[in-house]
């Protein structure tokens, strides 16, 4: 028999509630404020039927370009036939949630622009930029050597050299 090609065809898991969170859902869904230009995840609530997406935007994190009593404008990059398009849909604010993804951006940006009033209230010059953390400057390791002694008369002398070389060297001395 053949596979159906419904709208919401294989759809059993997708569109479900999660364990122990089936039944009414929070009123404080309607009580979020969405502005335009905001990141905003699709994810489907099942138990609402009006305003669903289709299943391709289930997960996707886009844009919001418009905001109405009942529903968002969301603009989503689809891919058809190799050309990637712009869809604007409108969702129901059951289906949609404030996304995550730019916190650490926002975090940073405030972060750097306390630094920056401190500096300014310092009169400190030059340049205001906070070194991140991840990105530690990269001091290549002084030379290691190391003996290993194999057999009796056969040596294998091991040196590495420093990350910017960007290979292990070895020599064997007999």
């Amino acid at each position: 028999m053949l596979t159906g090609h419904a709208l919401r065809s294989r759809t059993r898991d997708t569109f479900s509630c999660p364990f122990r969170k089936k039944g009414y859902f929070p009123l404080s869904i309607y009580l979020k404020t969405y502005w335009i230009e905001d990141y905003v995840d699709i994810k489907v609530n099942g138990a609402v039927h009006k305003g669903m997406p289709h299943k391709f935007y289930h997960g996707r994190t886009e844009r919001v370009w418009s905001v109405t009593k009942r529903a968002i404008g969301v603009v989503i990059n689809k891919q058809v036939r190799g050309k990637i398009m712009k869809k604007r849909i409108h969702v129901r604010v059951e289906h949609v949630q404030q996304s995550r993804c730019n916190e650490d951006f926002k975090l940073r940006v405030k972060k750097n622009d306390h630094v920056k009033a401190e500096a300014r209230s310092s009169a400190q010059r030059g340049s205001l930029r906070v070194p991140n953390q991840d990105s530690r400057s990269k001091v290549p390791p002084s030379r290691l050597s190391l003996q290993f002694r194999m057999m009796s008369s056969t040596t294998l002398r091991v040196v590495i050299r420093p990350v910017w070389l960007c290979f292990i060297s070895a020599f064997i001395l007999y």
